[in-house]
């Protein structure tokens, strides 16, 4: 196959529609567009979200909420994800990534105390409850905050 010998896909282009050319066309002399008004002119039309003058449905609502900027975006993962690693294996960011124990690693990630330990794991990672360094440690692995 050549250059010149590609061509599109059938039915994946199609002609564009020309209109205002002559009455002939079934588009011409008002174009589609009907008899007078604001959307007929050039350049016419409303903004989106324009309701005639009535007050704005936006507008109408109240403001609720607050979206904090500066907030860290934590990934939590449970104690008992970490017996998907061998013993004696280091768990950190990346190797949750690999093993698709989290799909983004976000600002951090945190360990939480859900379910059990079982396995000997040498964690570095953002952050752990109390009670999951605790159990972490009591496993024989080390947790250390990175």
């Amino acid at each position: 196959m050549k250059l010149h010998e590609l061509s599109p896909v059938p039915g994946s282009t199609k002609e564009s529609k020309r209109i205002g050319r002559g009455h002939g066309s079934g588009q011409g002399k008002t174009a589609g567009k009907g008899h007078k008004g604001q959307k007929a002119r050039s350049g016419g039309g409303v903004r989106p979200g324009f309701e005639g003058g009535q007050m704005p449905l936006a507008r109408r609502l109240p403001k609720r909420g607050f979206n904090n900027i500066f907030a860290k975006k934590i990934v939590t993962i449970s104690l008992a994800d970490l017996n998907k690693f061998e013993d004696g294996a280091t768990v950190d960011t990346q190797a949750l990534l690999d093993k698709k124990i989290i799909k983004n690693a976000g600002d951090g990630v945190k360990v939480l105390a859900n379910g059990e330990l079982t396995k000997k794991v040498n964690c570095s990672l953002a952050g752990y409850t109390a009670t999951a360094k605790e159990k972490i440690e009591s496993a024989g692995g080390k947790a250390e905050v990175v």
